[in-house]
């Protein structure tokens, strides 16, 4: 099943920026579309293969700060080639 995943990580420290860069680089590391904006990081993948990825990204992340937020809505398709018609 394809799915997709919007993810807003969310460290609550000073030096949030270093944490979440990280984070986004080993999404981009993975075998899995990832597209950004500046709010939001999205996955795209077999839910199967996503979510352990996930879920081990997350824990290291969560990890390296004492207090962080972290945003996910999740889809049941692949959206990775939306374009507005607007």
């Amino acid at each position: 099943m394809k799915i997709s995943i919007e993810l807003t990580f969310t460290p609550l420290k000073d030096d949030y920026e270093p944490h979440i860069i990280a984070f986004i680089k080993a999404l981009r590391n993975s075998e899995f579309t990832v597209l950004e904006n500046p709010l939001s990081t999205q996955v795209y993948g077999d839910y199967n293969k996503v979510m352990p990825f996930l879920q081990t990204e997350i824990e290291k992340a969560f990890t390296d700060v004492d207090i962080a937020v972290l945003q996910m809505k999740l889809v049941k398709t692949d959206r990775s080639d939306y374009e507005p018609d607007f």
